[in-house]
């Protein structure tokens, strides 16, 4: 590693990276990468050394198990927690990490400080499913504990219907062994929406569309899926206005400021019967390409002044 101060961006996805090293480089921000995969790591970390100098940002990704990088998130425990140690200034730490890779414990915190989040049933293993789904009741959503992406998440109507899916080949196994069984969350319109902050301060809303009934919400241009004749699909993400001044902004800022945990997006509903119910904490937060172009305020920008900010 350079001797220069730099933002150190420790990840396992080179694909999201452009954007933001592309916004590091318009705001002259020097970074390096700390790529945590198998086939780039090839020494430990001396835990009686002195780190590098610079400010270290993790955005390690609750799904890197799914590209291959099943230890990575390991690999990031054990760095942070040298890092912090060792006295580093480090963006979304140790604690974070926790965080982003457990529903659980997002569910538990966001309750304890007052959110409205979705009734869940956390299950080990796979043979209690059936008799956890009907002491539950229908209808209800599946979901992995530890995922994004969409990972595992199924609507189910029929308890024969879970039955038939967590018996046969087409069940998606937890990377953890945790399922959630959750509340089915009627939207008033059929989006969710995604507030992104940085510096633990709003930046702007994304408006989600559901209307398809996806589950599969990553917002990142390397997620983008073609049309079935090649073509590029309308757009899911747009940019939502109207949240100057609104409580729940301020009160997801109180949390993030609360949790230590300064860049993330988190995700909400409107149902139909009046609630606003936040159900998803995305620390390893990426940002949709039209969001982007119809947005004066730029997300990886700002996290670009952010982190330089932190460095001088």
């Amino acid at each position: 590693m350079a001797s220069e101060p730099r933002v150190h961006v420790i990840h396992e996805n080179p694909e999201w990276l452009p954007p933001l090293a592309a916004a590091f480089e318009a705001e002259g921000v020097p970074f390096t990468e700390i790529l945590l995969t198998e086939d780039a790591v090839h020494a430990g970390i001396d835990l009686s050394a002195e780190p590098a100098p610079g400010v270290y940002w993790s955005r390690m990704s609750a799904s890197a198990h799914t590209r291959g990088n099943p230890h990575s998130k390991d690999y990031t425990r054990a760095l942070l927690s040298w890092l912090e140690n060792s006295g580093a200034r480090v963006v979304n730490g140790r604690s974070v990490i926790d965080l982003e890779v457990s529903k659980v414990d997002q569910h538990l915190r966001l309750g304890r400080a007052g959110f409205d989040v979705p009734r869940t049933v956390a299950v080990f293993g796979r043979a209690g499913l059936a008799a956890a789904a009907r002491d539950f009741g229908l209808p209800f959503i599946s979901k992995h504990n530890q995922g994004g992406k969409g990972l595992g998440v199924r609507r189910f109507d029929s308890y024969e219907e879970f039955d038939a899916y967590v018996g046969g080949a087409d069940f998606e196994e937890p990377v953890d062994g945790i399922t959630l069984l959750q509340e089915f969350l009627v939207a008033a319109e059929p989006f969710v929406t995604r507030a992104e902050f940085v510096g633990g301060r709003f930046v702007y809303a994304v408006r989600v569309d559901t209307s398809a009934g996806s589950f599969e919400l990553c917002p990142a241009d390397a997620c983008a899926v073609p049309g079935a004749d090649g073509s590029t699909p309308p757009p899911l993400f747009s940019l939502r206005e109207g949240f100057d001044g609104d409580p729940l902004i301020a009160r997801y800022e109180e949390f993030l400021a609360t949790n230590d945990i300064a860049i993330a997006g988190i995700e909400f509903i409107e149902t139909a019967d009046g609630r606003r119910v936040t159900y998803d904490i995305n620390t390893n937060t990426n940002y949709n390409p039209d969001v982007e172009a119809s947005s004066p305020v730029s997300g990886p920008r700002s996290i670009a002044r952010f982190l330089g900010g932190l460095l001088r």
